[in-house]
């Protein structure tokens, strides 16, 4: 099955006709495959959990791809859009085609205003609740990636600096949740420590900071968080090791302490399914007497999916809008 965006683009084939095809943005069908008249099809995905699914997709936070026709899958996230559509135009030639398809409800008309200073943009199509536009490239943005990242700092990090990218989940300040779910590390955690879904790295990088001794890795499924946790921890002289993971999918060996702020937003919907494969796994990744420690807003069901897994939660710390649940294995 095919997505909205993607059945819209069918009633277009004729863009694709013995084209080289680039697909990027929030792509997450097999639309590409199913192309029998493009001259060849490459993807460029951020999102760790669609690469892992099909072969020969770049992920990757940047992307050198050339191709004769550029098919853009928008996305809610405004900050991401512009970082990879400048990225694409700031390096492809005058007379670049690109095909732009997206949600209404995602902001998609918002297109029109973004790429009008650098070319010619109209809608060509309006079904399934979604806007298709054409672009041509008239005069090339200037990118700069250095310029795109933010830096910030706060009190509750002590003298930590936090560096991120756009899209990335708490990229510009300390989130309320994470930042409860700091109030409760103390500097004796020991072990293996994982830190699930790290966005920009503020947990585990706080975590090592406050236990130097801890063996630290951080995951996510998104390129720019991996970056950017990465960078956290260079900057900081902090040791851990980032990796690609979703949930638990590329994860070896046991752990102490799995930690995480975990995500219920995906795109536009909610989503527990993630949360759901954490709490349902966590048991096979902790040792003995391991811990898994999670925050999230407090109307959220999840202390009856943790008694369903561990038959026992803890609330170790709680605000009107959030609550830290701790579980440990036997």
């Amino acid at each position: 099955m095919i997505s909205l965006e993607s059945q819209v683009l069918e009633r277009h084939l004729t863009f694709f006709q013995n084209k080289s095809i680039l697909f990027t943005g929030g792509i997450k069908d097999n639309f590409p495959q199913q192309l029998k008249n493009a001259k060849s099809i490459q993807i460029w995905s951020w999102y760790f959990d669609y690469a892992k699914q099909l072969s020969a997709v770049n992920f990757s936070v940047e992307c050198r791809t050339e191709a004769d026709l550029f098919v853009f899958y928008w996305t809610k996230n405004k900050q991401e859009v512009n970082f990879q559509l400048m990225q694409l135009l700031d390096r492809a030639p005058i007379g670049q085609e690109v095909l732009i398809i997206g949600e209404n409800r995602a902001g998609v008309r918002s297109v029109e205003k973004l790429l009008e200073p650098y070319g010619e943009i109209a809608k060509i199509d309006s079904a399934r609740r979604c806007g298709l536009y054409h672009f041509c490239l008239k005069k090339q943005p200037h990118f700069d990636l250095e310029k795109y990242w933010k830096t910030y700092q706060h009190p509750a990090l002590n003298d930590l600096k936090i560096f991120s990218l756009p899209g990335v989940f708490s990229a510009n300040e300390l989130d309320q949740g994470t930042m409860l779910l700091l109030s409760t590390i103390h500097n004796s955690i020991r072990g293996r420590v994982l830190d699930l879904g790290c966005g920009a790295g503020v947990i585990g990088s706080y975590l090592k900071q406050q236990n130097p001794n801890v063996e630290l890795t951080m995951t996510d499924i998104h390129a720019m968080a991996l970056a950017s946790a990465k960078r956290t921890l260079a900057e900081n002289n902090l040791q851990g090791e980032v990796l690609a993971s979703d949930v638990f999918s590329d994860i070896q060996g046991k752990f102490d302490l799995i930690i995480s702020n975990p995500p219920f937003h995906d795109g536009i919907d909610t989503a527990y399914q993630a949360v759901t494969d954490l709490i349902k796994q966590a048991k096979w990744y902790l040792n003995s007497g391991g811990e898994l420690r999670i925050v999230a807003n407090a109307f959220l069901p999840y202390p009856d999916l943790l008694d369903q897994y561990f038959e026992h939660h803890q609330v170790l710390a709680k605000t009107g809008k959030f609550k830290v649940y701790s579980v440990k294995v036997n």
